[in-house]
């Protein structure tokens, strides 16, 4: 595959961060354990369905203590409209017990010990570690996996090793950002539909691997 130069990855980041300096997760969060919650309901579903169902949950559970007491059937309730509720209903009331139990109810700044807890993988816990406690790590997601290749950001054919390629490739000054802008990009431009390439500010530089 084509990749991009060290040069062409410093204006295509440098683009970016013009463009959007200060680019947030689109998950709706009250604070560390809510954001968890959502990057784990976010699983195969979209951002705005979560946010439409977490927005009356997180009103009256934004605790672990809270969710234990919920119950894992009224939380069913909450969350029915998400694919895959019911198994993430088991892992969100396990994740919350596990916190109160193992971690004094804290979310761990930690990618192992996060990785402990019940629906929690490599990728909702990069995104709890970027997002919360500001560690340059690289969540890769679908948008991650299907764009970062194809611009030619990356290189690899499973989201780690795509994850270590960005991780290596990335300028360090752009990484805490990274993969806000990369997913973004899937998100709205480079979609997988139907590329707005007309409208995509690193198109004299996008490497276009098949």
């Amino acid at each position: 595959m084509d990749l991009l130069s060290n040069s062409e990855m410093e204006i295509i980041f440098s683009r970016w961060e013009k463009q959007n300096p200060n680019p947030v997760s689109e998950l709706d969060y009250v604070n560390p354990f809510t954001l968890l919650v959502a990057v784990v309901l976010s699983a195969q579903a979209t951002d705005k369905s979560v946010n439409k169902a977490t927005a009356s949950l997180f009103k009256i559970a934004d605790t672990p203590e809270k969710m234990v007491a919920l119950g894992e059937e009224k939380l069913i309730s909450y969350i029915r409209t998400i694919g895959l509720y019911k198994n993430k209903a088991k892992s969100v009331i396990g994740l919350s017990k596990m916190l109160i139990s193992d971690f004094n109810s804290q979310v761990p700044a930690d990618r192992d010990q996060l990785m402990k807890l019940p629906g929690v993988g490599r990728k909702t816990a990069n995104v709890v570690l970027n997002v919360i406690f500001n560690q340059p790590t690289m969540p890769v997601d679908t948008h991650l996996s299907r764009v970062a290749p194809k611009i030619g950001l990356a290189e690899g054919n499973t989201p780690q090793t795509i994850e270590e390629s960005l991780l290596k490739r990335i300028p360090s000054k752009y990484l805490k950002n990274a993969h806000h802008w990369i997913l973004l990009h899937g998100r709205y431009v480079c979609t997988a539909r139907k590329p707005d390439c007309e409208n995509c500010i690193i198109n004299d530089l996008c490497k276009k691997n098949s």
